[in-house]
């Protein structure tokens, strides 16, 4: 089983930062991609950040040239440097691996989420 665990999210006022860590129980070189969701209180779910196996990576429009994804293969950890937050990108923020084997089998996995808190 694929355990996915988030840390660092906290409180921070607005412009602040945050660095975001994503640890995972196996070695990442096993996704095809992985990500970063946010979710606030009544809203979707939304990708803010991807980066794939090949090392693709694609950013949210709200968050290009503020959030920064970036991996570690040797610590089995992805991040999310998050800066400049405003005051509407308090969420959860949610860590996700997806695993394709072959054309017929796809899995998917998720952490727990840590919370970030934008507030003055």
């Amino acid at each position: 089983q694929v355990q996915l665990v988030e840390s660092g999210g906290g409180l921070v006022q607005p412009g602040g930062s945050l660095r975001l860590s994503c640890a995972a129980s196996g070695s990442i070189l096993s996704f095809n991609a992985m990500g970063w969701y946010r979710q606030a209180p009544g809203k979707q779910r939304e990708l803010v950040a991807r980066i794939t196996s090949g090392c693709s990576i694609n950013y949210a429009d709200p968050v290009k040239g503020r959030f920064t994804i970036s991996r570690d293969n040797a610590k089995n950890t992805r991040y999310l440097q998050v800066n400049a937050l405003k005051l509407e990108e308090s969420a959860g923020y949610y860590c996700h691996a997806r695993r394709e084997r072959g054309s017929v089998q796809r899995e998917d996995y998720w952490g727990q989420g840590t919370q970030d808190t934008v507030s003055s």
